[in-house]
């Protein structure tokens, strides 16, 4: 991490005042990435691409910061990120998203604007993700909707809140409806989570709920924990959701499930494995395996292959490449 310290003529020569940091941190990486069938149900702008194309993201946090003299940190982040083209292995543009603003005292913290929300920051809810790409994960098989910090481009508007004491935590989020014709995601959302640390395992339950013409919500448990070499994580919800008109949808409205785990067989060198699927006839089933390597100074060689079955079409995948944090 870069950290540059702005401080005015006026707080160099102040005694007792402190300055503002800002912070740049983020990765790089790029690759090789196979779909299957990459253009195969595309528009005729991509008909023909290859399923194999070259990979990347270039992701770059701005973070500022600074305390009061009573302890009370104030901060804001700014994001930019370039991706490829999914759908066609183009290169593409970095673009900027929404800020988020956090205040934090002692074991609270409250952010707003462009937040992550309880389901987004709920202990193991993500586990492992297989590859360069992180394309099968265990959650593949859970399909609401919940206020998720978003990378690109402009976002929701809500508050997020956190206050841990010991080995607990609990947290809570809000996202106001946006205005205009109710839809399966336009509506105020809610989420909440509660988590506890027991030695080396973690036990997280979470509720989602949206507000609008027909009202969807989840419930999801996680259950993760390291013994040794070895990481696993346990997955599992309930959840109703609704298509784009906001009408019950049965083929996703389910339980789902998952699993991930990772084991290091060397000091460097870490395999992984997720498994995620739903008992809908919508859901995605997701399954692969994952290597990483450590080169060290921040950089690792990546890859993982995997299957993808959503709505009895299987889809595979795989990737290849290196990643390096700054």
């Amino acid at each position: 991490m870069k950290k540059i310290l702005f401080a005015s003529t006026a707080l160099i020569a102040t005694a007792g005042m402190a300055a503002a940091d800002i912070n740049f941190s983020g990765y790089g990486r790029f690759g090789i990435g196979y779909l299957e069938n990459r253009g195969a149900a595309a528009t005729a702008t991509t008909n023909g691409v290859s399923d194999t194309v070259i990979v990347s993201r270039f992701r770059v946090s701005i973070d500022g910061d600074a305390t009061t003299d009573g302890g009370v940190r104030f901060s804001a982040r700014v994001r930019i990120q370039a991706d490829e083209t999914a759908a066609n292995g183009n290169a593409g543009a970095a673009g900027l998203n929404a800020a988020r603003f956090s205040v934090e005292y002692e074991g609270l913290r409250v952010d707003v604007g462009n937040v992550a929300g309880a389901i987004d920051n709920l202990p193991g809810y993500y586990g492992y993700e297989t590859g360069l790409e992180g394309m099968q994960t265990q959650y593949s098989g859970a399909d609401y909707g919940f206020t998720g910090y978003s990378s690109t481009g402009g976002t929701h508007n809500g508050v997020y809140a956190r206050y841990a004491v010991g080995d607990f935590a609990v947290a809570a989020s809000y996202d106001q409806a946006t205005g205009g014709s109710a839809t399966a995601t336009n509506g105020d959302r809610w989420d909440i989570h509660g988590a506890y640390t027991f030695g080396n395992i973690t036990a997280a339950l979470a509720y989602g709920e949206t507000d609008t013409t027909v009202s969807q919500d989840m419930t999801v448990f996680t259950l993760g924990g390291t013994w040794g070499a070895f990481g696993g994580t346990l997955f599992v919800g309930d959840e109703t959701v609704n298509n784009a008109a906001g009408a019950y949808d049965a083929s996703v409205s389910d339980t789902f499930y998952g699993l991930s785990a990772t084991y290091d067989i060397s000091s460097a060198t870490t395999i992984g494995f997720a498994y995620g699927d739903g008992s809908g006839t919508g859901d995605t089933q997701n399954v692969g395996i994952g290597v990483k390597h450590d080169l060290g100074g921040g950089v690792s060689l990546r890859g993982g292959v995997g299957n993808a079955k959503t709505s009895g079409v299987s889809t595979t995948r795989a990737d290849f490449g290196a990643q390096f944090n700054f």
